[in-house]
């Protein structure tokens, strides 16, 4: 049974993600069509920004009394950036694949494909991984 904590915790995480994603996909679309840059090199760098966005939510708002800010922000951020060009490559790919094999607009496979990367990857990756929460050693 998921306590309260867990589901707040998860709700919060939408949140930042919801902020993060937002951001990265409203990038991708000015890049795209404004800047006519290729679709997969739009979602490389508008996911860059949102990454940072999202990173920065979570360890301020969602994350900071699991880890503390006593965590090495180093070690997240290395992590983090593990998370984020996976889930970039599979967004770009996923997004790709839809485009090309299906014939979906890209905006419409980028939303398709951020669902299943954003709950099947990113998340349980940030929240048990990036953010782990740390154990007292204390008896």
């Amino acid at each position: 049974m998921l306590s309260k904590k867990s589901i707040f915790t998860f709700l919060q995480a939408q949140v930042a993600a919801f902020i993060g994603g937002s951001t990265d996909y409203g990038f991708m679309i000015l890049l795209t069509e404004i800047f006519k840059l290729h679709f997969t090199f739009s979602i490389l760098i508008s996911g860059t920004l949102g990454a940072i966005i999202n990173f920065s939510i979570n360890r301020i708002w969602v994350f900071k009394n699991q880890c503390g800010y006593n965590s090495q922000i180093n070690r997240q951020l290395l992590k983090f950036a593990l998370v984020v060009l996976g889930s970039i490559s599979l967004k770009s790919l996923g997004t790709l694949i839809l485009q090309k094999g299906f014939q979906i607009d890209y905006r419409i496979g980028r939303l398709i494909t951020d669902t299943f990367v954003s709950y099947g990857f990113n998340y349980p990756l940030i929240r048990y991984w990036v953010f782990r929460e740390m154990r007292s050693n204390s008896l």
